[in-house]
């Protein structure tokens, strides 16, 4: 396939993982994590891991937007859901994510309006068809997502569209990383920097890395060559004695982002004194909340929002999974109490989730195998 096919190259990776090799200084250790979950999955289904030296450590961050979720978050979801005349838009993602008192789904299946949608548009148009109903569509996501549903809430109130309102839990991908950098006992080389989110706020958001914590940076686009250039990238700047923010993605990625999505974002949302992640606990300035000059599209005005703290599972260690701190083959209950069939925790079920692609592509536990690209 055009503009797939040339990232794919089985020759090409064995070229970069050579000269990724050649720069790894014999017993030395170098833990780089990939702050994505769309990373994660390109390195375990292409097989990349097994291409590196032993001496390279790779492992996840927090960039999964529906497993960050906390579990309150989701109960408070649940319970808009099942108010009287509500119709509930979700992406298919949350619709399994556990809560306290079952899921979405749960919810759905006992009577509760829950649809899915592909965008936030999409939820519009429903409030649209149903003039008589309350539409609420469930916002997450880092500022990937943020600037669709800036848009939506835009139309919405040219529309005047009193029936819609947004349920936001967009993410701030930076404050998450500053918990990470000063999360005790994680002693990290490097990021393999979220690409996805840098198409919309740019990479100057993560000079604050190398400046003020000495690590380097490199935005990384999404297919197997991409995650091998950019390791190679980080390896060079650790063998050089350099530390900065590089662009390994600059087919898509500039330094300042997409202006126009930042200003829409900004004219709809704002930043929330502080906000709960799943694993990091309450971090100042991470999240998005609906601007009061929105407030009529804003369902936590709307409804009653609980906003309780609920802890995860005990069993659960998606936080620990998030933070970097275990691998997903060191939980207690994966592969067994919990599958992508019967999750406990929301690194199982995202399609992002680090817990999924260990399960999915047959990472059941700590072992390397000889690494096969799958389009080499």
């Amino acid at each position: 396939m055009r503009h797939v096919s040339e990232y794919r190259s089985g020759e090409v990776a064995r070229g970069l993982a050579e000269r990724i090799a050649a720069l790894v200084e014999p017993g030395q250790k170098y833990k780089l994590m990939e702050v994505c979950g769309g990373h994660t999955h390109t390195i375990y289904r292409h097989g990349l891991e097994d291409l590196l030296p032993e001496g390279i450590e790779l492992v996840h961050g927090p960039g999964c937007p529906v497993c960050v979720i906390p579990m309150g978050r989701q109960d408070d979801a649940i319970a808009i859901a099942e108010q009287d005349g509500v119709i509930f838009t979700t992406f298919a993602d949350m619709l399994r994510v556990p809560a306290s008192r079952g899921s979405l789904l749960d919810a759905k299946a006992a009577g509760a309006d829950v649809r899915i949608v592909y965008s936030p548009l999409d939820a519009l148009r429903i409030a649209r068809e149903n003039p008589d109903r309350e539409t609420v569509f469930f916002a997450i996501g880092f500022e990937t997502t943020a600037p669709s549903t800036a848009l939506t809430l835009l139309r919405a109130r040219a529309e005047r569209a009193a029936n819609f309102s947004v349920f936001c839990n967009h993410v701030i991908v930076a404050p998450a990383l500053l918990a990470i950098l000063r999360s005790e006992g994680l002693a990290l080389d490097g990021f393999i920097g979220p690409g996805h989110v840098s198409t919309v706020i740019g990479t100057e958001p993560y000079e604050f890395i190398p400046r003020e914590h000495r690590k380097p940076v490199v935005v990384c686009g999404f297919e197997p060559l991409d995650v091998l250039q950019s390791i190679y990238m980080l390896v060079r700047q650790l063998a050089e004695g350099r530390c900065e923010v590089e662009n390994q993605y600059s087919r898509v990625v500039s330094r300042g982002g997409n202006p126009l999505a930042i200003r829409a974002i900004a004219e709809t949302m704002e930043l929330r004194d502080t906000f709960e992640w799943r694993g990091l606990g309450f971090i100042p300035s991470s999240a998005m909340r609906i601007r009061d000059s929105f407030a009529e599209h804003d369902a936590e005005v709307r409804f009653t929002v609980a906003g309780a703290r609920v802890a995860d599972p005990k069993a659960c260690q998606c936080g620990e999974v998030l933070r970097g701190a275990i691998r997903p083959w060191e939980c207690k209950v994966f592969g067994t109490a919990c599958t992508p069939e019967q999750p406990i925790g929301t690194c199982m079920v995202s399609s992002e989730g680090a817990c999924a692609a260990y399960y999915n592509y047959g990472r059941l536990e700590r072992r390397r195998g000889a690494g096969v690209l799958a389009a080499g």
